[in-house]
Parts: C-alpha cells; sequence; structure tokens
C-alpha cells in the first residue's frame, strides 16, 4: 500500500490500567496482570500533555510512560497485513496498544527528531517502540512481541513539544526534519537485526533527538559490546 501525501490522524485511542486475570490459573496467559493495554477509540478532541493524553495511562511506569513515550503511533498500513498473518479479521485500531493511529506513516518514512503539529500540539519522535510481553499476553499469542521485533512493524514514541488539543482526523504535518539517516525502520535494524555492529551502533547513540535509554543501551554496545537480555522484556510473564 502506497502512502498518501499528506498523513492524517485516523484514530485516538486512551485506556487506564486495570487488574486482569485469576489467581493460580495453570496456564501463564490467564494469571493475573496489572495493564494500561486496553486503549478505547474516542470520537471528540482530548487534551495532549507532557507525559500523556487526558484519560490515559499505563500500568509499568518504569518502562512505560514518560515524557519521552508520551503518545504511541501506530501506521494504518500495517492493520490489514496483521489481520491476515494472525487470523484475527477483527483486530481494530488501538489493537497494538497505541494512542495514534495514523495513516500515511510508517516505520520507513519517520525519522527520529520528526517534529509535527497536530491540532495544537507539536509533538517530536523519540524513538522506536519496543514491543513487551503485555503485547503477547493481550492476543494470547506467545511470540508476538518478538514477531513486532523482528518484522519492524513496531511503531514510535512521541514527546510533546507543545501542550495542546488534539482530536481524530486531523492532520500530522512535518514542522521539521533534521535527521533524515535515522528512520524509525533504521533505528531498529540496528537495535534488533544489527547487534554485532558497534561502529553503527555508536553512529545512533550520537543522535541528539534519540531517547537516553537507546542513547545509552547503544553507546553500551558500542563501547563494551554489551548487549541487553531481551527475554524478559518479550516473554516476561507469559512462561
Amino acid at each position: 500500500m502506497s502512502l498518501i501525501d499528506t498523513p492524517y490522524l485516523v484514530s485516538i485511542q486512551v485506556g487506564l490500567p486495570r487488574n486482569l486475570g485469576t489467581e493460580s490459573a495453570l496456564n501463564p496467559m490467564d494469571r493475573p496482570w496489572f495493564t494500561g493495554f486496553f486503549k478505547e477509540p474516542i470520537d471528540r478532541s482530548v487534551w495532549l500533555g507532557k507525559t500523556n493524553l487526558d484519560g490515559d495511562g499505563q500500568a509499568d511506569l518504569l518502562h512505560h510512560g514518560g515524557s519521552e513515550k508520551a503518545v504511541l503511533a501506530y501506521a494504518t498500513e500495517h492493520y490489514r497485513e496483521w489481520q491476515r498473518q494472525l487470523m484475527l479479521p477483527e483486530l481494530g485500531y488501538g489493537a497494538f496498544g497505541e494512542n495514534f493511529t495514523i495513516v500515511g506513516q510508517t516505520e520507513s518514512s519517520v525519522c527520529i527528531g520528526d517534529t509535527y503539529e497536530i491540532g495544537d500540539a507539536l509533538v517530536q519522535v523519540s524513538q522506536p517502540r519496543q514491543p513487551c510481553w503485555k503485547l503477547s499476553r493481550r492476543w494470547r499469542i506467545k511470540d508476538l512481541a518478538l514477531q513486532v521485533q523482528q518484522n519492524g512493524r513496531t511503531g514510535w514514541y512521541f514527546r510533546v513539544l507543545q501542550e495542546g488539543y488534539v482530536a481524530p482526523n486531523q492532520v500530522v504535518t512535518l514542522v521539521d526534519r533534521p535527521y533524515p539517516q535515522w528512520t524509525i525502520a533504521r533505528a531498529n535494524e540496528i537495535m534488533h537485526q544489527q547487534i554485532k555492529d558497534r561502529e553503527l551502533a555508536a553512529s545512533l547513540a550520537i543522535c541528539p533527538l534519540l531517547a537516553p535509554n537507546w542513547q545509552h543501551t547503544l553507546a553500551n554496545r558500542a563501547n563494551r559490546g554489551i548487549n541487553p537480555d531481551s527475554k524478559p522484556r518479550l516473554i516476561g510473564e507469559n512462561e
């Protein structure tokens, strides 16, 4: 599917954390978990603050949320392929836990540091999304987070430069692109596929608009060859 000339916000989803699951369940997928993954679409304007949308929240504030992960965006272009691949025709916007579902953008067309105007707000791309085990738990597919990481259909995070109201169907207007060489797709490749290339890690690590946690991980790889174990993030409590 080709990208449209003018990207726009098709859907906005918000949701607060909740407790799910059953104590002492034999299947790990049925055990208790606390999650903000479930997001519902809204059809009105909503306030976008520095750390999240009004009415939205995260359960694990150590790894999610905050100023560098204020909003998770995902491409509409991916949904048809996921519906086919996972045999889930009912898969709808928000299924990947995203706040913004955007048409006309993918990981190959969005870059680290891109600044966009959406409604009254100004947002900036901070990092790719690194999927975690809760995505797998949501759809009861143990390797789903790994699939997302491997195929690069991860989505990306925005930091908020200017707070304001945003609403569905608003245009996503590019204001500035200081690092066209660092697409989300390229950053994903370096982080997850080219893990032995310390020179590439060093190059991306010094991008000043890349989120600090990514800078730190890549700098450790470049300087000392250290790569964090991704299994706890990808598998977590699902086994």
